[in-house]
């Protein structure tokens, strides 16, 4: 996350013209010279112009660039903002503005996935905890029900978030309802990003207490962290707006004494 700091002199520096050196973006933004150095390689800032002794020369609109990709990072992810801001670099905004659709699709999902769990976790009744009954289903059938491989399910069960019966005659795994149900309960808390150790005590905790209440922090903990994201993703839009305008109103080259390339001879 940006430190509100940083944003006010990140901010300062978009009016004042002057030229950049590698170290005054890396201050700013608390990153390393190194840091700025590779972001431009990426593709995530425009390429600096050099002196006649081939030294980097940033501008405002690199700052732009840099606090736009670090207001990004929280709700879209390292990989995602990145391609964001290549795609600006490419003046491709149309692409920018796909993928940036994407995460707010991704973030829509997560909630319905959320509200899917609560329902879910609503119809663990104290009756629906009881043990093995007389039917149930084979591995492969639960797998293709579940959208996922049988060997998940198997991994499911050797992490002891499953506890099926093994069919006395064929020895082939079988999984009864309250199975089921706590199979459909882990594919529900993988899709919100939590690890199968995580799962674990939650599943035991509801076996134990037939109840919500074990689940009642983990889904505050969720709908909060879907909230950041939200608002990530808020602040993310912001800051590459501000960008754009920069790209609009600002050149990246500079003097003519300035020139596009050259060895890299930047100081620290």
């Amino acid at each position: 996350m940006i430190r509100p700091y940083i944003v006010a002199v990140m901010g300062s520096d978009l009016q004042t013209g002057e030229r950049l050196r590698p170290i005054d973006l890396a201050r700013a933004a608390g990153l390393s010279t190194q840091a700025v150095r590779n972001y431009e390689e990426a593709g995530i800032l425009p390429p600096a112009a050099r002196t006649t002794s081939g030294y980097r020369v940033y501008t405002p609109v690199h700052t732009a660039a840099l606090r736009a990709f670090l207001a990004l990072l929280p709700g879209h992810g390292h990989a995602t903002a990145t391609a964001i801001m290549r795609a600006v670099g490419r003046d491709a905004p149309e692409e920018a503005f796909r993928l940036i659709a994407g995460s707010h699709a991704q973030l829509l999902e997560d909630r319905a996935t959320l509200l899917a769990v609560e329902r879910a976790l609503g119809d663990l009744e104290p009756a629906s905890l009881a043990g093995p009954g007389g039917g149930g289903l084979f591995v492969g059938p639960l797998a293709r029900q579940l959208g996922v491989r049988p060997a998940t399910l198997r991994a499911w069960e050797r992490a002891g978030l499953v506890r099926p019966r093994r069919d006395p005659l064929t020895g082939y795994r079988v999984y009864d309802e309250a199975d089921v149900r706590d199979a459909r309960l882990i594919r529900q808390l993988r899709r919100g990003g939590y690890l199968l150790e995580q799962i674990a005590p939650l599943i035991t905790q509801v076996r134990a207490a037939g109840g919500l209440e074990p689940l009642e922090g983990t889904l505050r903990d969720w709908h909060g962290r879907l909230a950041a994201r939200g608002r990530a993703l808020l602040s993310g839009a912001a800051a590459l707006e501000a960008y754009l305008r920069s790209r609009e109103e600002c050149s990246v080259g500079v003097d003519p004494d300035i020139r596009a390339a050259g060895p890299s001879l930047d100081p620290a």
